[in-house]
C-alpha cells in the first residue's frame, strides 16, 4: 500500500500514526495480526478459517504486503505436498502490542455509539 506524499513531510508521512496506518490499513490486516498472535505458525488455510469472510485473494495479497513490511514471516518447507507457515516477526509482535490499547478502547465502547442520526 502506498501513501501519497503530504506537503511538508519529505518521506510522505506526517507522523508515526500515518506510518503505522500504511502498514495496517484496511479491515483485514489487524485481524491477521490478531490471528497470528493468538495462533502462531499457521498455514494459509488455517488462517483463512480463523478469519471468516476473507477471500483467498485478499489474504494472499495482505500476507505478501505484511511480509514485505517486515511484520509477517513466511517459511516454506521443502516437503511434498509443499507446506508454508506464517508467523509474526518481532516487529509484528511489537505492532500487536501497540494495538492493545486500541482493542481495549473498542471493547469498552458502548454498542451503537456514533450511530445516532444515520439512516439505515
Amino acid at each position: 500500500m502506498t501513501t501519497l506524499n503530504r506537503p511538508g513531510a519529505p518521506d510522505g508521512h506526517a507522523c508515526g500514526i500515518d506510518t503505522a496506518m500504511e502498514v495496517i490499513g484496511g479491515k483485514w490486516k489487524v485481524l491477521i495480526l490478531w490471528a497470528l498472535h493468538e495462533h502462531p505458525h499457521r498455514r494459509f488455510g488455517e488462517l483463512r478459517r480463523l478469519l471468516p469472510g476473507i477471500t483467498e485473494k485478499v489474504l494472499a495479497s495482505h500476507l505478501r504486503e505484511m511480509e514485505a513490511d517486515g511484520i509477517v514471516h513466511r517459511v516454506s518447507y521443502d516437503e511434498v505436498p509443499p507446506r508454508v507457515e506464517y508467523s509474526l516477526t518481532e516487529d509484528g509482535m511489537r505492532l500487536n502490542d501497540a494495538l492493545r490499547p486500541l482493542a481495549a478502547w473498542g471493547r469498552e465502547r458502548p454498542p451503537g455509539r456514533g450511530q445516532q442520526g444515520r439512516a439505515g
